[in-house]
C-alpha cells in the first residue's frame, strides 16, 4: 500500500477499490498445489543480487497451526559457528514474497553480521495452507513466532538476542507477534501497513460503521454464492494494467508488482475476498504497550501514505520508541531503493538492542 500520507485524499472504500475483484482463474488456484513442493530448489529466483558475503539456503519448518512454512536463511560467511550470534525474522508485504523485498533485507542484514530468516506467509509463495491465497491474521502473526522457533533451534543463534523487522503488512503483524511473544526483543517497521484497519476505514482518520457493515453484508452475500457453487472471489491487490483513471497509488505498486523492478511469479498479491470479514477484527495498536521495555523503531517515508499508520502505532506504542522519517521516500521506495533506505540505522538499531 503506497504513496501520499493521510494528506492525499482517500477515503475507506476508494482505498479498498484499489484492488479490483476478480473471479479466480483454474491457474491462480492450481498455484498452490505445487508452490511447496519446490521448497528443495536452490536455484536463485529473487528479484534482487546475490551477495558474495552471504551464504544462503531455503529451509522448512511448522507453525504451531500445522502449516509448513517456506523460508531462505541467510548467514554471513565465515560465521565462527561455535559461538551464539544475534538473529533477525523478516517479514515481507502483504501478498509479497520472500524473493521480492523480505528477502532483499534479510540479505542485506547478513551482509551486516546478523543471521536472518525471510519466510513465506502461510497460504503464499511456496508455503503451504489450504485454500491458497488466504488471508488469515491468526497464521500470519504466528508465523513470525514459529520463525523465532525455528531460529532458536540453531546452535549458531543466541535465544536471548533475536529480533523482528516487517515490511508494509508484515510490519502490523510483526507488532502483534512481538506483543505476545517476549523472546523478541526488538522490532522495527518499514512502510508499516496496518491490514486490519485497511479493511476497515483505509486512511480515513474515523471508522465509519455504516460502510463496514455494508461490505460485511457484501462478503457474507459471496460466501453463500461459492456455497452455491460460483468461482472463488478474489481480491488483487496491484492492477494488471495501467489506465488514464490510474491513481498514485496504484501506479506505484504496479511499478513494483508488475514490472522487472520486483515482479515475482509467486507473487499475485491476491487474497480470498471473504478473507477481508476476519481481517477486519485485527487490531494490534492497542496493546503495543505490551511490548515493552523491549524497544520499537517505526520507518517510514516521509511522503508515503501509510506513513499515517507509523505515526498512529509511535503514538499508541510505550517508550522506548523511535520514529524515523526518510526524506524523498514514499512508500514502496522502501521496498528496494537501497540509496533510501536507511540501512545504517537499522543495523545500529539491532546493534544496541540484540547486544
Amino acid at each position: 500500500m503506497e504513496n501520499g500520507v493521510g494528506r492525499m485524499t482517500l477515503d475507506r472504500r476508494s482505498l479498498l477499490k484499489i484492488g479490483a475483484l476478480t473471479a479466480a482463474t483454474a491457474g491462480v488456484l492450481a498455484m498452490g498445489s505445487a508452490v511447496a513442493e519446490a521448497a528443495t530448489s536452490e536455484t536463485w529466483d529473487k528479484t534482487f543480487t546475490k551477495s558474495d558475503k552471504v551464504d544462503h539456503r531455503k529451509v522448512t519448518f511448522y507453525n504451531k497451526l500445522g502449516i509448513m512454512l517456506v523460508a531462505d536463511l541467510y548467514v554471513p560467511k565465515n560465521l565462527e559457528s561455535s559461538k551464539r550470534h544475534p538473529a533477525i525474522v523478516v517479514g515481507h508485504p502483504y501478498g509479497g514474497v520472500k524473493e521480492q523485498t523480505s528477502g532483499l533485507y534479510a540479505q542485506t542484514l547478513a551482509e551486516r553480521r546478523f543471521v536472518t530468516v525471510a519466510h513465506d506467509a502461510s497460504y503464499n509463495g511456496e508455503s503451504g495452507g489450504q485454500p491458497y491465497f488466504t488471508a488469515s491474521a491468526e497464521a500470519f502473526v504466528e508465523d513470525f513466532n514459529a520463525a523465532v522457533d525455528y531460529l532458536g533451534s540453531n546452535s549458531f543463534v543466541d535465544r536471548e538476542r533475536i529480533g523482528l523487522l516487517g515490511v508494509c503488512g508484515s510490519g502490523g503483524f510483526g507488532l502483534a507477534a512481538a506483543e505476545i511473544d517476549p523472546r523478541i526483543k526488538a522490532v522495527a517497521t518499514v512502510s508499516m501497513y496496518d491490514i486490519g484497519q485497511g479493511q476497515r476505514q483505509g486512511l480515513a482518520a474515523e471508522l465509519d460503521n455504516d460502510a463496514v457493515k455494508k461490505q460485511l453484508k457484501e462478503i457474507s452475500d459471496q460466501r453463500w454464492a461459492e456455497v452455491d457453487g460460483a468461482p472463488r472471489l478474489m481480491a488483487v491487490g496491484t492492477p494488471e494494467v495501467l489506465t488514464e483513471n490510474s491513481n498514485p497509488i496504484e501506479r506505484e505498486f504496479f511499478d513494483y508488482y508488475r514490472t522487472p523492478r520486483g515482479q515475482h511469479p509467486r507473487s499475485t498479491t491476491t487474497m480470498a475476498r471473504t478473507s477481508n470479514a476476519p481481517m477486519t477484527l485485527f487490531w494490534s495498536f492497542p496493546r503495543l504497550s505490551w511490548i515493552s521495555p523491549r524497544p520499537v523503531l517505526f520507518i517510514t517515508g516521509d511522503h508515503a501514505h501509510s506513513r499515517i499508520f507509523s505515526e498512529q502505532a509511535y503514538a499508541a506504542a510505550s517508550e522506548p520508541k523511535q520514529l524515523y522519517v526518510v526524506e524523498g521516500a514514499g512508500h514502496v521506495d522502501l521496498y528496494d531503493r537501497t540509496n533510501l533506505i536507511p540501512w545504517t540505522k537499522l543495523q545500529s538499531f539491532f546493534e544496541q538492542n540484540l547486544a
